[in-house]
């Protein structure tokens, strides 16, 4: 089964006990609202025969108010209370008394959301008949965005997270004296947070008189959790009962604050990340929350998109029509059926599964809980990362890869960091802490690929094939080098459900914009992240290169003068002149210098560029000369040698001038002894895995190996087998996926632990 992160258990909870006392005037407050009905409490007998238990319920909160969503609940009562208060009006004023009392103090509700919370808050002001302000994430969709706007309120987008936008909030309501309706508390509000909570009282009261209809014992109920509010809600009611009931908390993989917190035994936050659970996606826990969260709850689960999605269409498909929020109460409780921990769940369990928002529209997400290489390597394929400075077409960059994998390492529960100085171009690095006292692996590979316009067929497939009677995956990007990076990924997801944890600690970098500028390497490089060896897992076709030729772009201007056609005594020909220089390249070509792993190093004219019209004389003409390089030539002996060049030119034809040659792209070499530890720890470790040894040599090709070779990080470049790189067709072999998986998880064995 692959491996995710445990669930959290907490055996203490069974015997706890809270005293949760009625709220006045709560019940009757939300019962005056036009068109209260209790929502409905669905009975979902095939679940419950599925997974062994006595019942499973649903309440279906997919309309409340004309809402499609539990957050009114909290919402309406948080916002009732705090106008009171601001008023200095009892709890038991008349809704419409407040009302023309709040609009005579031209009061005005904020308060920061991902979605439901705002727009309740927005209803309960539209029904004051006063302004309400909300501030929501930039990268909150449109259609969202658009749901609040039509309850009348006035959005304000923030640049950053839901905590941020938080923060802007408060800031908000400090500076001009709004009124915040948060339901997240922090030191000096608590009041707020604690009304919010109390609203939710009145599902648990529904939920009490459904079961006791329908004569069920509850004994479980499943509540997701944003920030806590509805969770504590839950705990204080579940834990109140004559019998209490047992309290799953559930949580996105990507936003698991209190699953940090419960392991960590204190408040934690932590950095969420895209999530189809958009009401969920929050990175810290309301403080006023946390200390019962802490105490009450049974277990805590996180699940991932893709199993939020799968639960929403089994809901659909039983005439629930939940949301992924509303999803995530079901895909833990799959969870927790299959898992081999605890005991909560037993052929006596009534449980009751909290569906807290209706349908909407969201992106389908794909599976994180693929951990082989081969899975893997058509999970990453199917996902267009093409490079936005190469593509005919314009590329997409590599954001939807790279939210990608920061949910598959969320979902194993392992440590990432997300790099990106460029806009639109992120990185993302991966990382196993050791216990210390052992040496650092890093799996460096690149998430961006060429141009999918150039591929014949569909180029982001994915798909598992025959060529030249082996079995492939074939798509754009399959072989460079997603097939190559889904292996380190296997390793690292391998190790981490071993549950040995090694000494060093293991790195998977995947790395934006190689195929171009190589943005993501040299992001990485800045930012610090250094190991004791590096594998590159490009495809060698099974070969260990320890050592690759550099290259140097260097652009040269030959200078003529301007004139018309017609007028040969006043014009200069610099695109004739050019001639000159070229014929000098060529000579100059034979006596580059030789290494004895590289061979000779190489130059050509990549690119030449002058001229305005035929009937002009150019009065430029400038051409960019690629060097590949080997360790003894520099920048400056290059650029030393091009001058010499063009001096000499200079000395034979009085008429040929020149402007300073110039460097406009430089990549070092990559030379790693063939007998360093490393390598041979490598090729020795792939001999014992596949019962053959692999060569040994150089490569063509430039690689981002150099990069780190040049700042001390012994690197080599090794991969997997295939064909078609930057063709009409791509393909990597099946095996050898799951070869290079052993190998590399073998290695990370060998070297780190």
């Amino acid at each position: 089964m692959p491996y995710r992160r445990p669930i959290y258990f907490n055996p203490a909870a069974a015997n706890e006990r809270i005293t949760s006392p009625q709220i006045e005037g709560l019940t009757q407050f939300h019962q005056s609202f036009p068109n209260y009905a209790p929502t409905p409490l669905v009975e979902l007998p095939e679940l419950a025969k599925e997974l062994g238990v006595r019942s499973v319920l649903v309440k279906d909160e997919s309309n409340r108010f004309g809402l499609p969503s539990f957050k009114v609940l909290g919402a309406s009562w948080g916002c009732f209370r705090a106008v009171a208060a601001r008023l200095g009006l009892p709890s038991t004023v008349a809704l419409d008394e407040l009302s023309v009392k709040a609009k005579d103090a031209s009061i005005v509700l904020t308060t920061a959301s991902m979605g439901n919370h705002g727009r309740a808050v927005a209803f309960m002001a539209r029904l004051l008949g006063i302004e309400a302000r909300i501030f929501v994430p930039r990268s909150l969709d449109q259609g969202t965005r658009d749901l609040i706007a039509s309850e009348g309120a006035t959005l304000v987008a923030v640049q950053g997270d839901y905590d941020q936008a938080v923060q802007e909030a408060l800031k908000n309501s400090l500076e001009q004296g709004v009124l915040l309706i948060q339901d997240t508390a922090f030191e000096g509000y608590e009041d707020v947070p604690a009304w919010i909570v109390e609203g939710y009282s009145t599902m648990m009261n529904e939920i009490q008189d459904g079961l006791a209809r329908l004569e069920l014992p509850g004994s479980l109920m499943v509540t997701p959790v944003g920030v806590g509010s509805l969770a504590h809600a839950v705990a204080k009611y579940c834990k109140s009962q004559g019998t209490p009931m047992s309290v799953v908390a559930v949580e996105p993989d990507t936003a698991a604050c209190l699953s940090s917190s419960l392991n960590a035994r204190q408040l934690v936050a932590v950095r969420s990340s895209g999530t189809i659970m958009d009401g969920m996606d929050c990175g810290t826990v309301s403080s006023t929350a946390w200390p019962d969260l802490q105490r009450l709850v049974d277990a805590c689960v996180t699940v991932s998109s893709y199993e939020s999605h799968c639960a929403v269409q089994y809901l659909h498909s039983k005439s629930v029509n939940a949301g992924p929020c509303g999803g995530a109460s079901l895909a833990a409780l799959r969870h927790l059926a299959t898992s081999k921990e605890g005991s909560l769940l037993n052929k006596d369990s009534v449980v009751v599964l909290l569906s807290t928002e209706g349908a909407r529209e969201y992106s389908i997400p794909k599976d994180v809980c693929v951990d082989d290489a081969v899975g893997l390597t058509q999970a990453l394929t199917q996902i267009n990362s093409s490079n936005p400075t190469l593509s005919v077409a314009d590329g997409v960059g590599e954001t939807e890869i790279a939210n990608y994998l920061a949910a598959w390492f969320s979902h194993r529960d392992i440590e990432y960091h997300w790099i990106e100085k460029v806009a639109g171009r992120p990185s993302i690095v991966g990382v196993l802490r050791g216990s210390g006292g052992g040496k650092s692996l890093m799996f460096n590979g690149h998430i961006d690929t060429v141009s999918l316009s150039s591929y014949e067929k569909d180029p982001l497939s994915g798909s598992i094939g025959s060529k030249d009677g082996k079995e492939v995956i074939f798509g754009r990007g399959c072989l460079d080098m997603k097939g190559g990076l889904a292996a380190g990924l296997a390793a690292l997801s391998a190790t981490k459900a071993s549950g040995r944890v090694p000494r060093g600690d293991i790195i998977v970098a995947a790395v934006s914009d190689e195929e171009d500028a190589s943005q993501g390497t040299q992001d990485l490089i800045e930012a610090g992240w250094r190991a004791d060896a590096a594998v590159l897992p490009e495809p060698t076709q099974g070969a260990v290169l320890t050592a690759h030729k550099g290259f140097v772009w260097v652009e040269v201007d030959i200078l003529g003068v301007a004139a018309h056609g017609s007028d040969p005594s006043s014009g200069e020909d610099a695109i004739i002149y050019a001639g000159w220089f070229l014929q000098a390249l060529e000579e100059y070509q034979s006596q580059l210098p030789t290494d004895d792993l590289l061979g000779q190093a190489s130059l050509h004219c990549g690119l030449i560029r002058g001229g305005e019209e035929p009937s002009s004389y150019p009065d430029k003409c400038t051409i960019t000369v690629e060097f590949r390089t080997v360790p003894v030539q520099t920048e400056e002996s290059i650029l030393a040698d091009i001058k010499a060049l063009l001096e000499g030119i200079t000395l034979k034809n009085a008429r040929f001038k020149y402007a300073n040659p110039r460097i406009t792209m430089s990549r070092p070499t990559q030379k790693l002894p063939t007998d360093h530890p490393f390598v041979q720890q490598t090729v020795a470790c792939a001999s014992a895995v596949l019962g053959s040894e692999p060569v040994v040599g150089s490569g063509p090709f430039w690689t981002d190996a150099a990069l780190l070779g040049a700042v001390g990080v012994p690197s080599i470049v090794y991969g997997p087998a295939g064909e078609g790189l930057h063709a009409k067709e791509e393909w990597v072999e099946v095996e050898s996926l799951r070869q290079f998986e052993n190998v590399f998880t073998q290695l990370v064995q060998d070297f780190c632990y």
